[in-house]
């Protein structure tokens, strides 16, 4: 078959020309635009660090901020930056069990309940339960549909099954705005004044979120909400934000205290809450401040403004699905309402008496599928195993989740239609 070409912006990536690269959602792709100006800023370090940690860190820092709320809103002055969602998560947690954010600020105890769901990042899942394990509280999960049904999920359903594992024992529930295994655009807003109503704290995990889908911070209203700029928003690696809710803000605290524990309010000009964060220990900030270079220069790179980019991938990533539906054979799994960039798509079940023949092949991914589309078609796109995911044996349930970014085409969608052909054809022969 013959390898399709990339859109003519993916010159403006330095993503490898030759490899169909279908999986953004993972860790991104940063403009050599980007990269250069974060470059740039590394060499500034170097020239002069001094200066560059004691002053220029925290005026480059406000300027992310400033362009962070231009694209999801929210004051500049409720966000801060760590290096990923998970690293946020975390940090969210260890101020939640003292009672920060939760209703009444009582702190986190026996009979409390955290409520997740199945779709969450296996590594955010780790960090609630060890925060329940360590206050006394239960995790409870919520668990959502894994795609494999007739009929399409929809954002109802996707309501009705969190909402309904609430209990007036439900201290805090943290739920993606888009899960990461399945795609799904949760209907964060609903849930989250729904929860509040009940007088449920919620963390919103934006692992994909701005430059995923259109957003407003403040009109969703978590008490808490991370995103990885490193995603959609094509920042450097090592860049995410947090925000946190004005009331929730005193007494909120990073996991290392740095020399501002002790500097008072208003020091360099800033919030107690912003001090702490913007400067915890010397480290390489450059991902972070390019924040600001990645909200000006990616639409340059792309060719449209961030709302025509959120449009153009999700318009994409349907017809991507749909290519791969038809030649597939398999059942539309989701409605067009809860998809934003990305779009999971079922594969045939392996028959009964391959499955161990199947799951015993080595992969350096979940599914050695993965690996055979890498090496033989030169084509990087995800293979789900819910069973994996689950901690449960391989059941014969495989997904393929696509992406769909700027520098993508139809043609290759359909060129991973047909190699997915081959390689099941070939996985008979096991």
């Amino acid at each position: 078959m013959t390898r399709p070409k990339p859109a003519a912006v993916a010159s403006n990536w330095q993503l490898d020309p030759d490899l169909v690269f279908l999986n953004h959602g993972s860790f991104g792709a940063c403009p050599t635009s980007v990269i250069r100006a974060q470059q740039s800023m590394r060499d500034r370090i170097e020239r002069e660090p001094v200066r560059f940690y004691c002053s220029d860190l925290f005026d480059l820092t406000d300027r992310s901020r400033r362009a962070i709320s231009t694209v999801v809103g929210g004051r500049p002055e409720d966000y801060v930056f760590l290096p990923n969602a998970t690293h946020a998560v975390a940090t969210i947690m260890d101020n939640a069990v003292t009672g920060i954010g939760l209703a009444g600020g009582k702190p986190l105890g026996p009979g409390d309940e955290i409520l997740i769901n199945s779709h969450e990042y296996p590594a955010c899942q780790n960090i609630i339960r060890r925060a329940a394990a360590r206050t006394g509280a239960s995790a409870v999960c919520a668990d959502l549909p894994w795609l494999d049904a007739p009929d399409p999920v929809y954002a109802d359903q996707l309501f009705e099954i969190v909402m309904s594992k609430v209990t007036d024992r439900t201290r805090l529930c943290m739920f993606s705005l888009i899960t990461s295994p399945t795609g799904l655009v949760m209907p964060a807003k609903r849930l989250v004044h729904a929860l509040r109503e009940r007088g449920v704290a919620t963390l919103l995990d934006a692992a994909h979120g701005p430059g995923a889908v259109d957003f407003d911070i403040d009109d969703i209203g978590a008490d808490f909400t991370t995103s990885n700029c490193h995603k959609w928003l094509c920042a450097p690696k090592g860049s995410a934000l947090l925000h946190v809710r004005a009331e929730h803000q005193t007494g909120f605290r990073p996991l290392a205290l740095s020399n501002f524990a002790n500097a008072a309010e208003g020091t360099k000009d800033r919030s107690k809450f912003n001090l702490e964060f913007d400067y915890v220990g010397t480290d390489d900030p450059t991902a972070r401040l390019a924040i600001a270079d990645s909200v000006e220069l990616v639409p340059v790179a792309a060719g449209r403004s961030w709302t025509e980019i959120t449009a153009h991938n999700h318009d994409l990533v349907l017809r991507g699905r749909d290519a791969l539906l038809g030649r597939l054979g398999t059942h539309t799994p989701t409605a067009d309402d809860v998809i934003g960039p990305l779009a999971t798509v079922p594969l045939p079940d392996v028959p009964a008496d391959k499955l161990d023949a199947v799951a015993s092949r080595p992969t350096i991914y979940a599914n050695a599928l993965q690996d055979a589309l890498g090496e033989r078609h030169g084509v990087q796109v995800p293979v789900w195993v819910p069973s994996s995911y689950l901690g449960k044996p391989f059941d014969g349930k495989r997904y393929i989740r696509l992406s769909a970014q700027v520098y993508n085409t139809l043609e290759q969608y359909e060129y991973l239609a047909e190699a997915l052909t081959v390689e099941l054809e070939r996985e008979l022969s096991l």
